[in-house]
């Protein structure tokens, strides 16, 4: 799965540079609005997003607190032509992970998503099942489009725990244990699993006949 970048820029001569540079490492979207690029980030998995600190309608300031307080974690570089120290401190304190002056270099811009990458993937627990990205912390699923699905506690505690050991196969009795209350039963296992795969693809959990179930291939 290529790298997918979210770049929200109003400016057109400026997007259109941008994106013809990033689009040789990144799969990128480009949304002119705060609200566009909202959208976007609400409802498809990016593994960076680019954003512009003065957008019209909501700012970048705004869009990126709303991604926040959705729970995505998403690593946000904030580009803004406000140099201020005052104005760095508000774009870092409204969750953005790192600031970048306009203007600025192409280098510069690139080695700075290359270090976000780096950080987040060191501090953030992702799974990748065949072409399905799954993060826990927020418990959703993303489909080998970009496209979000979230799941309930349950769901996302079942499908964490066939991750921990994905060539281990878990009987219905162990996922009782971890995961359910002593008055479920093992019938709750299975209608949980379906409920998953209801949501996804069959094989994104496989059954193992007479023994249990194991994380699958996502195929």
């Amino acid at each position: 799965m290529d790298a997918r970048l979210l770049f929200v820029e109003d400016d057109q001569s400026i997007a259109e540079m941008v994106v013809e540079v990033l689009q040789e490492f990144y799969e990128v979207d480009h949304c002119a609005t705060g609200e566009d690029g909202l959208e976007k980030a609400l409802n498809t998995h990016y593994d960076l997003m680019v954003i512009d600190r003065r957008l019209p309608g909501l700012d970048g300031v705004e869009m990126i607190q709303a991604v926040r307080r959705a729970g995505i974690t998403t690593p946000v570089l904030m580009l803004t032509a406000l140099g201020s120290v005052s104005d760095r401190v508000t774009g870092l304190d409204s969750g953005a992970n790192d600031y970048l002056t306009k203007p600025f270099d192409f280098e510069e811009l690139l080695a700075r998503l290359r270090a976000l990458r780096r950080g987040f993937a060191a501090e953030t627990g992702k799974t990748y099942i065949g072409d399905w990205l799954f993060v826990a912390e927020t418990q959703a699923l993303y489909n080998p489009y970009g496209d979000r699905i979230s799941l309930t506690t349950t769901e996302s505690a079942l499908l964490a725990l066939l991750a921990e050991s994905p060539e281990h196969i878990f009987s219905r009795a162990e996922i009782l244990s971890a995961i359910f209350s002593s008055e479920d039963t093992p019938g709750t296992v299975d209608t949980y699993v379906h409920y998953i795969r209801r949501k996804t693809e069959r094989n994104l959990i496989e059954t193992v006949r007479s023994q249990g179930y194991r994380l699958g291939d996502g195929s």
